[in-house]
C-alpha cells in the first residue's frame, strides 16, 4: 500500500477514533441529556456516533471501500449537525468558531474526509482488486 494512502488512512482512523471518544465521553458524562442542547433529531444523531464511528475505524483498519464512503456520509451528516447545532451560538458570538474544540476541527475534517474520499476509494477499490486476483473491468488485461 503507498505511503500516501497510509497516511490518509492513518488521518481518517485518528478522526473518527478521537469522534468516538468524544462522543462516549459527552454520553458517559451527561446520560441521555449530553446534547440537550441540539435539536431531538440530531440528540439522535450525536448519539448513534457512538455506534457509526467505531464502524468507520473498523472497516478502514481492515482497508475496505465501504469504511470510506460510511466516513464521508457520516462525515457529512456530523459536519451539517454541527453546524445547525452550533448555529445559534456562532450568530450570537462570530468567535464561537475559533475555539479549539468545536465546530473549527469537524469543518476541517469533514473538508479533509470530502478531498480525500474519491481517491482513497479507488486506491483501496484497486488494491482490493489486486489482492483477491480478479482483474477489473476497467483494465484490459
Amino acid at each position: 500500500m503507498r505511503w500516501r494512502v497510509r497516511c490518509a488512512l492513518g488521518v481518517y482512523l485518528t478522526g473518527f477514533a478521537e469522534g468516538t471518544c468524544a462522543h462516549l465521553w459527552d454520553l458517559a458524562h451527561g446520560g441521555v441529556h449530553a446534547y440537550a442542547f441540539a435539536p431531538a433529531v440530531l440528540q439522535v444523531f450525536f448519539t448513534v456516533l457512538v455506534a457509526l464511528d467505531p464502524l468507520v475505524v473498523v472497516l478502514l483498519a481492515r482497508a475496505r471501500p465501504a469504511g470510506v464512503t460510511l466516513a464521508a456520509a457520516v462525515m457529512a451528516a456530523d459536519v451539517t449537525a454541527n453546524w445547525i447545532a452550533d448555529w445559534p451560538h456562532l450568530r450570537d458570538d462570530p468567535n464561537w468558531l475559533w475555539r479549539p474544540v468545536g465546530l473549527l476541527p469537524i469543518t476541517l475534517f469533514g473538508l479533509y474526509v470530502t478531498t480525500t474520499t474519491l481517491p482513497l476509494h479507488r486506491a483501496l477499490t484497486a488494491r482490493q482488486t489486486r489482492c483477491s486476483g480478479t482483474v477489473s473491468p476497467t483494465r484490459p488485461t
